[in-house]
């Protein structure tokens, strides 16, 4: 498809355009001109003994519907884009309406975000008005990744637990809706050594949450824990301010158990969250991060209607 990016598409495209619509009149003054075919104005041709095709001309009102039909085309084509990349004499596109719009809903919606930007998390939360309008925000803007019920699923957070990478405050939340986030885990499969060297740290890092594992391969893979120690920490608590996660609770992003857990430590992961900051206000996202954060603090879940 990229091939179509190339500016002499555009000249192709005005070129076609142009000569349908001459072809289009030459078609009608071709038209216009044919004569009577035989004495009794047919075309000779007969179907069924007695059924002939008449030679009658064209009716005038459908010859000026015609004419016309192309006049308009042609002044449609000068003011609005048509002709390849020539904008028109209105300049309009459909990237500059759609940004007209949204600014008007902008400006209409001011009034109702207005009392909201002075609120903190806490009075956001406590506000149900602002919470029915972060409610909505977020059906519409992340309930496709993290879930109408805010719980997620592979790959996308629950943000109706505790469990925070990056921050838990209104700023970094924002920030995050606004900016979007990469979550990166390096691969470390050189670092740690064999196959069965990352089979035996996945079951030690198994055994830190209490989960499931094989005590044994454990033993023998804690000392390669020194490998990730220096995101996760000695202990495998975490480290917050670097975005890597708390491996002593029972929380799996990407998954759970040995082959999950050995494919991240050899594959690495690369998990964004796409910026928001172009779909919303930042009015709208004060609001909405007040209400993301609510859910991690209350048993309130998004509502499926």
């Amino acid at each position: 498809m990229s091939d179509f990016l190339h500016s002499g598409w555009a000249l192709f495209v005005a070129v076609v355009t142009a000569v349908s619509l001459l072809a289009c009149l030459v078609l009608l003054a071709i038209a216009a001109k044919r004569r009577v075919m035989a004495n009794d104005n047919t075309t000779g041709h007969v179907w069924d003994e007695n059924l002939r095709e008449m030679n009658n001309p064209l009716p005038r009102w459908w010859m000026g519907l015609f004419v016309i039909t192309v006049v308009f085309a042609a002044v449609y084509l000068a003011f609005y884009p048509g002709m390849g990349s020539a904008p028109g004499l209105l300049k309009w596109s459909s990237a500059g309406q759609y940004e007209a719009e949204q600014a008007k809903a902008r400006e209409a919606m001011a009034p109702v975000y207005a009392r909201f930007v002075a609120m903190n998390a806490e009075q956001l939360a406590a506000d149900e008005k602002a919470m029915g309008i972060g409610q909505r925000l977020y059906l519409n803007n992340c309930a496709m990744c993290h879930g109408s019920d805010a719980r997620g699923a592979k790959g996308f957070p629950n943000l109706a637990d505790n469990d925070w990478l990056g921050g838990n405050d209104l700023d970094y939340v924002k920030k995050v809706v606004v900016e979007g986030r990469v979550g990166v885990m390096p691969a470390m499969a050189a670092a740690v050594g064999t196959a069965e060297d990352a089979k035996n740290l996945a079951n030690y890092v198994l055994s830190l949450s209490g989960s499931a594992h094989n005590s044994v391969a454990a033993q023998l893979g804690k000392p390669k824990f020194a490998t990730c120690a220096a995101c996760h920490g000695p202990e495998g608590k975490g480290n917050m301010a670097l975005g890597a996660p708390n491996l002593t609770d029972k929380v799996w992003l990407h998954g759970w158990g040995e082959q999950a857990i050995v494919r991240a430590i050899t594959q690495g992961i690369n998990n964004p969250m796409p910026a928001q900051g172009r779909l919303l206000t930042p009015e709208q996202v004060h609001v909405l991060g007040g209400y993301v954060l609510s859910l991690s603090k209350s048993t309130r879940v998004v509502a499926a209607n």
